[in-house]
């Protein structure tokens, strides 16, 4: 293998050093902008997910509140059984424990002592009403 110098005189292989320095040069601010895109790309995708996770923890705080109250109100129901009818309730407004929340609490059938407690809530900024409901026996001792 001959070298590259009995085929180039030194001032053209000193031209061709000079060019593949520029090229060089070149390929490695091309390779530093694409790492950036790529960096950007993930701090972006971060900041979404961050984002996601807040709404869907805020949902699911709402999700337990609401399970709780139902579960509050049925408790009162078990506690009292008989003085059923009197906690017979239609959008009683419970917002203070819960965003535009309301309770429902329906005796669906008296003889048998059944009964349907819902919450329903809309969380900030949604314009979905969410609901969470629990049907019930309250049987008396």
């Amino acid at each position: 293998m001959k070298k590259l110098s009995t085929f180039y005189p030194s001032r053209q292989m000193s031209q061709l050093r000079e060019v593949q320095k520029r090229f060089q040069g070149g390929i490695a601010l091309l390779e530093a902008l694409i790492a950036i895109l790529i960096f950007s790309m993930g701090v972006i995708a971060l900041v979404g997910m961050q984002a996601a996770m807040k709404s869907n923890t805020t949902a699911s705080k709402f999700r337990a509140d609401a399970s709780f109250l139902v579960q509050q109100r049925l408790g009162q129901l078990w506690a009292a059984p008989a003085n059923l009818a009197a906690f017979a309730e239609t959008d009683t407004d419970i917002s203070t424990l819960i965003p535009d929340g309301k309770r429902t609490t329906t005796i669906t059938d008296l003889a048998n002592r059944q009964v349907t407690i819902t919450v329903s809530w809309k969380v900030p900024g949604d314009a979905i009403t969410h609901n969470e409901t629990v049907q019930a026996r309250v049987n008396v001792n």
